[in-house]
Protein backbone atom coordinates (compact mmCIF):
# COMPACT_ATOMS: atom_id res chain seq x y z
CA UNK A 1 0.00 0.00 0.00
CA UNK A 2 1.51 3.33 -1.05
CA UNK A 3 2.34 6.01 1.48
CA UNK A 4 3.43 9.48 0.48
CA UNK A 5 5.51 12.05 2.41
CA UNK A 6 3.52 14.20 4.81
CA UNK A 7 4.90 17.26 3.03
CA UNK A 8 3.26 16.19 -0.22
CA UNK A 9 -0.11 15.64 1.45
CA UNK A 10 0.14 19.08 3.06
CA UNK A 11 0.92 20.66 -0.32
CA UNK A 12 -1.99 18.90 -1.98
CA UNK A 13 -4.29 20.24 0.74
CA UNK A 14 -3.46 23.81 -0.34
CA UNK A 15 -5.24 23.42 -3.69
CA UNK A 16 -8.91 22.71 -4.32
CA UNK A 17 -10.39 19.54 -5.77
CA UNK A 18 -11.25 21.04 -9.19
CA UNK A 19 -7.60 22.06 -9.53
CA UNK A 20 -6.55 18.49 -8.71
CA UNK A 21 -8.95 17.20 -11.38
CA UNK A 22 -7.45 19.64 -13.90
CA UNK A 23 -3.93 18.53 -13.00
CA UNK A 24 -4.86 14.86 -13.35
CA UNK A 25 -6.00 15.55 -16.90
CA UNK A 26 -2.39 16.52 -17.62
CA UNK A 27 -0.49 13.83 -15.70
CA UNK A 28 -3.00 10.97 -16.13
CA UNK A 29 -5.04 11.81 -19.27
CA UNK A 30 -6.93 8.52 -19.14
CA UNK A 31 -8.50 9.68 -15.86
CA UNK A 32 -10.27 12.69 -17.42
CA UNK A 33 -13.70 11.05 -17.40
CA UNK A 34 -13.75 9.07 -14.16
CA UNK A 35 -12.37 8.74 -10.67
CA UNK A 36 -14.30 11.63 -9.10
CA UNK A 37 -17.78 12.23 -7.67
CA UNK A 38 -20.38 13.09 -10.29
CA UNK A 39 -23.41 13.69 -8.06
CA UNK A 40 -23.68 16.69 -5.73
CA UNK A 41 -22.69 16.35 -2.11
CA UNK A 42 -23.44 18.58 0.86
CA UNK A 43 -20.23 19.87 2.45
CA UNK A 44 -20.99 20.69 6.07
CA UNK A 45 -17.84 22.73 6.70
CA UNK A 46 -16.56 24.37 3.51
CA UNK A 47 -14.39 26.69 5.58
CA UNK A 48 -12.11 23.76 6.46
CA UNK A 49 -10.83 23.61 2.89
CA UNK A 50 -9.45 20.45 1.31
CA UNK A 51 -8.68 17.20 3.07
CA UNK A 52 -6.21 14.67 1.70
CA UNK A 53 -5.89 11.19 3.10
CA UNK A 54 -6.03 7.45 2.57
CA UNK A 55 -9.38 5.78 2.07
CA UNK A 56 -11.00 3.52 4.60
CA UNK A 57 -13.79 1.99 2.54
CA UNK A 58 -17.06 0.96 4.13
CA UNK A 59 -20.59 -0.10 3.17
CA UNK A 60 -23.55 0.55 5.45
CA UNK A 61 -27.33 0.11 5.54
CA UNK A 62 -29.96 1.51 7.86
CA UNK A 63 -33.50 1.00 6.59
CA UNK A 64 -34.19 -2.41 8.17
CA UNK A 65 -33.14 -4.12 11.41
CA UNK A 66 -30.09 -6.39 11.19
CA UNK A 67 -30.53 -10.11 10.74
CA UNK A 68 -29.36 -12.33 13.60
CA UNK A 69 -25.71 -13.26 13.44
CA UNK A 70 -24.60 -10.52 11.05
CA UNK A 71 -21.18 -9.32 12.19
CA UNK A 72 -18.76 -7.60 9.81
CA UNK A 73 -15.81 -7.83 12.21
CA UNK A 74 -13.78 -5.19 14.02
CA UNK A 75 -14.52 -2.12 11.95
CA UNK A 76 -12.79 0.34 14.26
CA UNK A 77 -9.61 -1.72 14.22
CA UNK A 78 -9.69 -1.39 10.44
CA UNK A 79 -10.05 2.39 10.71
CA UNK A 80 -7.08 2.50 13.06
CA UNK A 81 -4.80 -0.08 11.45
CA UNK A 82 -6.11 -0.60 7.92
CA UNK A 83 -3.54 1.55 6.15
CA UNK A 84 -1.55 4.79 6.19
CA UNK A 85 -2.82 7.91 7.91
CA UNK A 86 -4.33 10.41 7.83
CA UNK A 87 -7.43 8.50 6.79
CA UNK A 88 -10.66 9.51 5.09
CA UNK A 89 -13.76 7.40 5.58
CA UNK A 90 -15.43 6.66 2.24
CA UNK A 91 -18.84 5.12 2.85
CA UNK A 92 -21.32 3.70 0.37
CA UNK A 93 -24.92 3.50 1.58
CA UNK A 94 -26.52 0.27 0.30
CA UNK A 95 -30.12 1.33 0.90
CA UNK A 96 -30.53 2.36 -2.73
CA UNK A 97 -33.32 4.87 -3.29
CA UNK A 98 -33.69 5.07 0.50
CA UNK A 99 -30.01 5.87 1.11
CA UNK A 100 -29.60 8.29 3.95
CA UNK A 101 -32.48 6.62 5.78
CA UNK A 102 -30.26 6.46 8.83
CA UNK A 103 -27.04 8.34 9.51
CA UNK A 104 -23.81 6.61 10.52
CA UNK A 105 -22.39 10.02 11.36
CA UNK A 106 -22.94 12.24 14.35
CA UNK A 107 -21.23 13.58 17.45
CA UNK A 108 -20.02 10.20 18.73
CA UNK A 109 -18.72 8.64 15.53
CA UNK A 110 -17.04 11.83 14.34
CA UNK A 111 -15.09 12.03 17.59
CA UNK A 112 -14.19 8.33 17.47
CA UNK A 113 -12.97 8.57 13.89
CA UNK A 114 -11.04 11.77 14.51
CA UNK A 115 -9.35 10.11 17.48
CA UNK A 116 -8.38 7.19 15.24
CA UNK A 117 -6.70 9.49 12.71
CA UNK A 118 -9.54 10.17 10.30
CA UNK A 119 -9.89 13.65 8.76
CA UNK A 120 -13.48 13.30 7.60
CA UNK A 121 -15.98 11.35 5.55
CA UNK A 122 -17.22 11.21 1.97
CA UNK A 123 -20.54 9.35 1.77
CA UNK A 124 -23.64 9.01 -0.38
CA UNK A 125 -25.55 8.51 2.86
CA UNK A 126 -26.60 11.07 5.45
CA UNK A 127 -24.99 12.95 8.33
CA UNK A 128 -26.46 14.61 11.43
CA UNK A 129 -25.57 16.40 14.70
CA UNK A 130 -23.92 19.16 12.69
CA UNK A 131 -23.29 21.60 15.57
CA UNK A 132 -21.70 18.84 17.67
CA UNK A 133 -19.39 17.20 15.14
CA UNK A 134 -15.74 16.86 16.23
CA UNK A 135 -13.67 20.00 15.70
CA UNK A 136 -11.98 20.02 12.32
CA UNK A 137 -13.81 16.93 11.08
CA UNK A 138 -15.05 17.38 7.51
CA UNK A 139 -18.20 15.75 6.11
CA UNK A 140 -19.36 15.45 2.50
CA UNK A 141 -22.69 13.66 2.28
CA UNK A 142 -25.66 13.13 0.01
CA UNK A 143 -27.97 14.69 2.58
CA UNK A 144 -28.54 15.74 6.17
CA UNK A 145 -30.99 13.73 8.26
CA UNK A 146 -32.22 13.45 11.86
CA UNK A 147 -32.04 9.74 12.75
CA UNK A 148 -29.62 6.85 12.76
CA UNK A 149 -32.48 4.33 12.29
CA UNK A 150 -30.94 0.82 12.10
CA UNK A 151 -27.59 1.98 10.69
CA UNK A 152 -24.74 -0.49 10.79
CA UNK A 153 -21.57 -1.47 8.96
CA UNK A 154 -22.15 -4.19 6.38
CA UNK A 155 -18.55 -4.63 5.21
CA UNK A 156 -15.28 -2.77 5.07
CA UNK A 157 -12.00 -2.77 3.18
CA UNK A 158 -13.49 -3.51 -0.24
CA UNK A 159 -14.35 -1.59 -3.37
CA UNK A 160 -17.04 1.08 -2.93
CA UNK A 161 -18.78 3.48 -5.30
CA UNK A 162 -19.77 6.84 -3.85
CA UNK A 163 -21.54 9.18 -6.25
CA UNK A 164 -19.83 7.60 -9.23
CA UNK A 165 -16.36 7.59 -7.67
CA UNK A 166 -14.93 4.10 -7.26
CA UNK A 167 -12.58 3.84 -4.30
CA UNK A 168 -10.42 1.03 -2.97
CA UNK A 169 -9.06 0.80 0.52
CA UNK A 170 -5.80 2.77 0.68
CA UNK A 171 -6.55 5.00 -2.30
CA UNK A 172 -5.39 8.60 -1.94
CA UNK A 173 -8.46 10.84 -1.81
CA UNK A 174 -8.70 14.62 -2.19
CA UNK A 175 -11.98 16.26 -1.18
CA UNK A 176 -13.45 19.68 -0.51
CA UNK A 177 -16.75 21.54 -0.94
CA UNK A 178 -16.80 20.65 -4.67
CA UNK A 179 -16.64 16.89 -4.20
CA UNK A 180 -13.90 14.27 -4.16
CA UNK A 181 -11.37 12.65 -6.48
CA UNK A 182 -8.99 9.70 -6.23
CA UNK A 183 -5.38 10.64 -6.97
CA UNK A 184 -3.50 7.67 -8.48
CA UNK A 185 -0.52 6.88 -6.28
CA UNK A 186 1.92 6.83 -9.20
CA UNK A 187 1.21 10.44 -10.21
CA UNK A 188 0.58 12.02 -6.81
CA UNK A 189 4.00 13.68 -6.78
CA UNK A 190 3.33 15.29 -10.19
CA UNK A 191 0.04 16.99 -9.33
CA UNK A 192 1.44 20.16 -7.77
CA UNK A 193 3.74 20.98 -10.71
CA UNK A 194 0.95 20.32 -13.19
CA UNK A 195 -1.44 22.50 -11.18
CA UNK A 196 1.11 25.33 -11.09
CA UNK A 197 1.58 25.20 -14.87
CA UNK A 198 -2.17 25.29 -15.41
CA UNK A 199 -2.47 28.26 -13.06
CA UNK A 200 0.20 30.14 -15.01
CA UNK A 201 -1.59 29.51 -18.30
CA UNK A 202 -4.96 30.47 -16.89
CA UNK A 203 -3.42 33.56 -15.29
CA UNK A 204 -2.41 34.93 -18.68
CA UNK A 205 -5.99 34.65 -19.95
CA UNK A 206 -7.61 35.94 -16.77
CA UNK A 207 -5.27 38.93 -16.61
CA UNK A 208 -6.01 39.78 -20.23
CA UNK A 209 -9.76 39.54 -19.58
CA UNK A 210 -9.47 42.14 -16.82
CA UNK A 211 -7.78 44.74 -19.00
CA UNK A 212 -9.65 47.67 -20.58
CA UNK A 213 -10.55 47.07 -24.20
CA UNK A 214 -10.56 43.29 -23.90
CA UNK A 215 -12.16 41.66 -26.93
CA UNK A 216 -12.22 38.40 -28.87
CA UNK A 217 -8.99 39.20 -30.70
CA UNK A 218 -7.13 39.89 -27.47
CA UNK A 219 -8.54 36.67 -26.07
CA UNK A 220 -7.03 34.75 -28.99
CA UNK A 221 -3.70 36.48 -28.43
CA UNK A 222 -3.77 35.62 -24.74
CA UNK A 223 -4.67 32.01 -25.51
CA UNK A 224 -1.68 31.85 -27.83
CA UNK A 225 0.65 33.13 -25.13
CA UNK A 226 -0.87 30.68 -22.64
CA UNK A 227 -0.18 27.72 -24.91
CA UNK A 228 3.52 28.58 -24.86
CA UNK A 229 3.71 28.09 -21.10
CA UNK A 230 4.78 24.63 -19.95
Amino acid sequence: MSEHPAKLLAELATIDTPTVCNALEAVAPNRRGYGYTVSPLVCTRPELGAMVGYARTVTICAQHPPTPGSNPGDYYDYVDNGGPKPAISVIQDLDGAARGYGSFWGEVNSNIHKGLGCLGVVTDGSVRDLPDIADGFQMLADRIGPSHAFVRVVAFGGLVNVCGMEVRSGDLVHADQHGAVVIPHDVADKVMDAAAAIARREGVIINAAKQPGFNAQKLKEAQGRAREIH
